[in-house]
């Protein structure tokens, strides 16, 4: 692993609150009927025990890892179909991809944003938290953002390209995101952006993963109405590039 003995420590006390909040992801399954799929399997559950699935296409012995996720906000729901088509599609090569479709899946059967305690997941990360209204308890409080963190601490992508709507921009605020993101701007044909949050982000997932790996995680913000076009055919050809791979 390639993270700082302070990331170590912090990684290990969400790896407790994991533990007491409930049992490991599953096994990797043994077979999935889709040709571009190598392994899959339930990263953890929702706080209505609805199971989060991830799925590795492509090459595991590929000098790239990456993970690609979207759905962090349920109402945010048309990014999910670039992953789908990428996992039912044909075979990956060239990279090690891992697709989370849909993180939030209570959020995304009642299309809205947050979580089915009314948490934004993407303000409930262990990274200059701020309690808040809709940030939780505490950092890490849900079990959606827990089984997140657990999962990227298992992986340890170089990439991480978190998929949100409607701001229409590649995230380049702060200088570990900016060649990558200048990467997905010019494959996705995406603008680039400065996402500061109005008065300044707090407890995302790009924040906590960026302070504790050595990969880079960036947010894509698509439309509001991306095309199906674009979702299902353009973008899955993108993204693929964009992170070394193709089919």
């Amino acid at each position: 692993m390639s993270r700082s003995p302070a990331a170590r420590v912090t990684l290990a006390a969400s790896a407790a609150l994991v533990l007491v909040a409930g049992a490991p992801p599953a096994a990797p399954a043994a077979q999935d009927a889709r040709p571009a799929v190598v392994q899959s399997r339930v990263i953890g559950h929702s706080v209505k025990d609805r199971p989060i699935r991830a799925w590795r296409v492509g090459d595991p012995d590929a000098r790239t890892r990456a993970v690609a996720l979207a759905s962090l906000h349920g109402d945010e729901a048309a990014p999910r179909m670039i992953l789908q088509q990428i996992r039912d599609g044909r075979p990956v090569e060239g990279i090690d991809l891992w697709v989370v479709p849909v993180v939030n899946p209570d959020g995304f059967l009642a299309d809205r944003r947050h979580n089915a305690r009314g948490v934004d997941l993407n303000r409930n990360f262990p990274r200059e938290w701020v309690r808040t209204a809709t940030s939780g308890r505490r950092p890490a409080s849900e079990p959606e953002t827990r089984a997140l963190m657990r999962f990227l601490d298992r992986v340890d992508p170089r990439f991480v390209v978190s998929f949100h709507q409607p701001l229409y921009g590649i995230d380049t605020y702060g200088p570990k995101k900016r060649w990558f993101g200048r990467r997905l701007s010019e494959e996705l044909n995406l603008p680039r952006k400065d996402f500061a949050c109005g008065s300044g982000c707090h407890g995302t997932l790009t924040q906590w993963f960026n302070n504790r790996f050595d990969g880079v995680a960036v947010t894509v913000e698509y439309g509001a109405d991306p095309s199906w076009r674009r979702m299902n055919v353009v973008a899955p050809r993108q993204l693929l590039r964009a992170l070394g791979g193709s089919r």
